[in-house]
């Protein structure tokens, strides 16, 4: 999993990528294009499982599931036709499987806007229409491979009628990602590597004043009318959160009147926003979070731990984590029946507590 956190010159990406990553890997200065190569960060997902768990087995190691955060330079206006380095910027984005959209929610007349002033609305509009404006260069060059194909094969028609279509969705500035697609069609977008049908969350980062007050505060507000979703943060407290243990991290959001930081409601929500799940495996070795998308079959997920758990995959025996954590013990919850045997057609949920049995 790779997000990209993308928005305009000097809104908080490099403060925010170094606040998740809790290093200062990122440059963080007041004029545009301070970051000009992307940096790449693994960052753990807060699970608290895992913690239950390793009480539980007091392995010798805690792996979490993790997620890489890409902390992308700014684009500007004109992105798409070569300004501010664009082409080389957007091609960052392109490799990416989501998209972090970051919104300056603050005034501060010592860090420059190249917008002049906070307007997270117009911010968001400009980047996105970048976006669009370089998808649409890429679905241009499509239709001209389709229609040559179509010379030859008649069959590519009904694929040249999409792209046509999809080309006239984004002259009119939409996005991909809201241009409705399903069987073939989908197939086909999914085949283009339009950066506007990236799944996005909207973030606003806002001063410590506002994130307290986010309820009341106007620039969020206003990120609230563009996603419902949009999640608040305070970029600059996050960092300096960063550098305390746990114990006063815990006391400085109680004092702030929030139970948790908004870089733990940002990863999980990226974690979501990408249909993952996690399933877990425990033992006096290690208590390890693995990753697969919703959807996936028990033998595919032992295979994210070997390939041989896949290829001699006999059964699953799988208990739920609620199941297990009210009854105490792997013991226990086998005396009331709650360990499962699950054979090859079986779906893995969320939270999955599982021994892979094989044979190869």
């Amino acid at each position: 999993m790779k997000l990209g956190i993308v928005g305009l010159p000097n809104v908080g990406k490099s403060t925010l990528f170094n606040a998740l990553t809790a290093s200062a890997q990122a440059a963080a200065a007041n004029y545009p294009f301070c970051t000009v190569d992307p940096n790449i960060g693994s960052v753990p997902v807060p699970d608290a499982r895992l913690d239950f768990l390793s009480n539980m087995y007091e392995p010798l190691k805690v792996t979490p599931a993790v997620c890489e955060f890409v902390d992308i330079a700014g684009l500007v206006r004109g992105a798409s036709k070569g300004e501010g380095l664009g082409s080389r910027f957007l091609s960052h984005v392109r490799e990416t499987d989501a998209i972090l959209h970051v919104l300056r929610c603050f005034d501060d007349p010592n860090v420059t806007h190249v917008e002049g002033t906070a307007g997270p609305s117009r911010d968001a509009e400009i980047v996105s229409l970048e976006l669009t404006l370089s998808d649409l260069e890429t679905v241009d060059r499509r239709i001209e491979k389709t229609k040559k194909l179509l010379k030859g094969d008649r069959s590519y028609a009904a694929e040249l009628d999409f792209w046509e279509t999809a080309r006239a969705w984004l002259d009119s500035g939409k996005p991909a990602r809201e241009l409705a697609a399903d069987g073939l069609s989908k197939e086909w977008l999914d085949s283009a590597p339009l950066m506007s049908a990236k799944p996005v969350i909207y973030v606003a980062n806002l001063d410590e004043r506002g994130f307290v007050n986010r309820n009341d505060d106007k620039y969020f507000q206003e990120v609230l009318q563009i996603s419902p979703d949009a999640l608040p943060v305070c970029a600059k407290l996050e960092a300096d959160l960063a550098g305390l243990e746990s114990d006063e991290r815990a006391l400085f959001l109680s004092e702030l009147g929030v139970e948790e930081s908004g870089l733990e409601r940002l990863i999980r929500a990226s974690y979501r926003l990408l249909g993952c799940i996690s399933f877990l495996t425990a033992g006096k070795p290690e208590v390890r979070a693995w990753t697969i998308t919703e959807g996936t079959k028990a033998p595919q997920a032992a295979g994210k731990i070997h390939t041989d758990f896949e290829r001699g995959f006999i059964r699953a025996e799988v208990v739920a984590f609620d199941a297990l954590s009210e009854s105490g013990s792997m013991p226990a919850a086998k005396e009331k029946g709650l360990v499962r045997s699950e054979g090859k057609e079986y779906v893995m949920r969320d939270g999955d507590v599982v021994l892979f049995r094989f044979n190869v």
